[in-house]
């Protein structure tokens, strides 16, 4: 491509060259950095040398240049390209607006501008596995376009195998193309594994995406392009590591990627006279960047309570593991509550639900904010655990009554807004673009609900959760049938539903509990008394900046009022489906959480927006 006679955005790239892919050159390979600068380079920064070319991007840093042609696969590329084209053939061009008009603002891995420029040229000249994954993504929403509504869809289950035996090939010709095909595949409702998500990080690094590309002598746009490629790879790292259980690819020791600023995003995307577009796709740009602020505090989650080594020091902690756990969990729902705090206000949900309607497009927003219920309920998943070891409500005898009052309260607040969140979603959400890991963190609130039940001290605390569950299962089903027919979003929520019935079915086999948990009693009798004392809980965060009894969103109504799922003012699908909740008021709790909104952590705000968002 440097020598392509004519204008074109792919002349200098490193990643995305049609005949030659990169491998960066590590400190400790075979090759001496020291040495490489003894190499005559050209004025293209080039040297060639018996095993490839060199390529010299900045002055610590040097990639390995080598042909395609000598890689296993290489001979059929243009053969599978072809074969994907003609499955879509003759809707290709169609599919392609769709995926650019509802997938790619909210989720910017590729260049539009590289894109258009190649594909108007000839579609033989994309890796296969990208093409094939741009097409199956878009094939999700084949009903929202007008020329293709109606029509019969592509064999979607032949597109996928070729995506699959083309990726693999393509791995060993890695290029920043390898990555997003990857990532855009991961997105699909059962796309998501964890062993591709390591492969993904690997290539990644072959690439050099982990690096520091700000100065490199290399395309504008392509750094922009790293670097959002880079984060997005680190997102699916992180997420990938939350919802599969595993541990991390990514560590901040070896992640030199630096944040996204404008000036990454240089696409012309839109038309600048439409100001409806240009908002549109600014919304998506910030969605992405705040899910990577938020990603990032997630792996701070992760990191600080779910390695073995920091599981390990809070079983040796013993009786203290509970202070232990609320101390390293102040800053990180610090870092939550600013987070929340911060995010501009055409990504919160009242504002992103009021537009939607007026404009009936589909909006993304939800998965955000899905997300930050997802870390939150991670966060109190393990505070919750180190309050009752056993699981099954035996609490450590040594355990404040009072600690144990506001952190099941705190718990308990998450617990009930999220299920409202959920219970908010229109349609308009539903049908929109959600990131990989929203299937799983539909199902995290279930889960959370199920361990909330599991460790109730009391019969009417866990017969309070056994409800609220039914709700929640209630509320998935609806939304299921919301999201049905777009996107394969109704998905979503039915494997959520699956998840729920299999945490409620394995609580059949929990021992009977007493009828009057006297904790929560003696709890309320002592928590003024130990406010004015200075409870040691106050200094972890639990009551020293949350909401108040008329102020927040946890539980459930406009400023504080006490509401169920099945609200007649609710907004959300589940009312305006017109069908019948078969709710529970939340002061049905049996007195366990009375007083619980005086130490609320941060809330969200949900259903009390204003000027403080339902902090105070």
């Amino acid at each position: 491509m440097a020598n392509f006679g004519g204008p074109t955005m792919l002349k200098r790239t490193l990643g995305l060259q049609e005949d030659r892919y990169s491998q960066y050159i590590g400190p400790t390979t075979d090759f001496e950095p020291s040495l490489i600068d003894l190499s005559p380079f050209d004025p293209q920064d080039e040297s060639l040398l018996s095993r490839g070319t060199l390529r010299k991007v900045s002055d610590g840093h040097t990639f390995l240049m080598l042909p395609d042609y000598s890689t296993p696969g290489h001979e059929h590329v243009i053969e599978d390209a072809d074969a994907i084209e003609n499955i879509v053939a003759p809707h290709g061009p169609a599919l392609l607006e769709l995926y650019f008009r509802i997938i790619h603002p909210n989720f910017p891995i590729l260049q539009k501008t590289v894109f258009f420029e190649k594909y108007n040229r000839s579609y033989r000249e994309f890796s296969p596995p990208i093409l094939a994954a741009v097409y199956i993504l878009a094939i999700n929403w084949w009903d929202h376009s007008e020329e293709l509504a109606g029509l019969p869809r592509p064999d979607l289950r032949e597109l996928e195998r070729l995506a699959r035996v083309t990726l693999a090939d393509a791995m060993y010709r890695p290029k920043l193309s390898t990555v997003q095909a990857g990532l855009l595949l991961s997105q699909r409702p059962e796309g998501d594994q964890w062993a591709p998500t390591a492969q993904l990080v690997a290539i990644g690094q072959e690439l050099g995406l982990h690096l520091d590309c700000t100065n490199w002598k290399i395309p504008l746009w392509e750094r922009g392009l790293r670097k959002r490629l880079a984060w997005a790879l680190y997102m699916q790292d992180k997420w990938g590591s939350l919802v599969h259980g595993r541990p991390s690819h990514i560590f901040a020791s070896n992640w030199a990627v630096q944040p996204l600023t404008p000036s990454d995003f240089p696409d012309v995307e839109f038309d600048e006279s439409d100001s409806e577009e240009s908002a549109e796709y600014e919304k998506g740009r910030l969605l992405f960047t705040q899910m990577i602020s938020l990603s990032k505090i997630l792996a701070e989650v992760l990191d600080t309570f779910y390695t073995l080594q920091a599981m390990a020091t809070v079983t040796a902690a013993g009786s203290q593991g509970t202070q232990l756990v609320l101390q390293l969990a102040k800053p990180v729902q610090l870092q939550l509550k600013d987070w929340f705090a911060a995010l501009p206000s055409c990504l919160r949900m009242d504002s992103s639900s009021s537009s939607s309607q007026r404009s009936n497009k589909l909006s993304s927003t939800g998965y955000l904010h899905l997300a930050y219920f997802a870390t939150e309920i991670t966060l109190h998943r393990r505070i919750i655990r180190s309050l009752a070891p056993s699981g099954q409500g035996d609490v450590k005898p040594s355990l404040d009554p009072y600690v144990l009052h506001i952190c099941r309260s705190a718990a308990k607040t998450r617990l009930i807004s999220a299920m409202d969140f959920v219970n908010r979603l229109t349609s308009s959400h539903l049908r929109a673009f959600w990131y990989f890991a929203s299937k799983t963190n539909f199902a995290l609130i279930g889960t959370f609900g199920s361990l909330l039940w599991a460790t109730a001290p009391g019969r009417e605390e866990a017969e309070w959760y056994r409800r609220r569950l039914a709700e929640y299962r209630w509320t998935l089903g609806v939304s299921c049938k919301g999201g049905n027919g777009e996107g394969g979003n109704g998905r979503l929520t039915e494997f959520a539903m699956g998840m729920l019935d299999t945490s409620t079915g394995l609580l059949k086999a929990l021992p009977e509990k007493p009828a009057l948990s006297r904790v929560g009693s003696e709890a309320e009798n002592l928590s003024n008394g130990n406010r004015r004392q200075g409870n040691p809980a106050e200094g972890y965060g639990y009551g020293s900046y949350g909401g108040s009894s008329s102020g927040g969103f946890g539980i459930g109504g406009p400023r504080g009022r006490e509401s169920s799922v099945g609200d007649t003012e609710d907004t959300g699908l589940a009312i305006r489906s017109g069908l019948a909740s078969p709710s529970t008021s939340v002061s049905s709790s049996g007195g366990s959480a009375a007083g619980y909104e005086n130490y609320m952590v941060p809330s969200n705000g949900y259903s009390a927006p204003g000027a403080d968002d339902g902090y105070r």
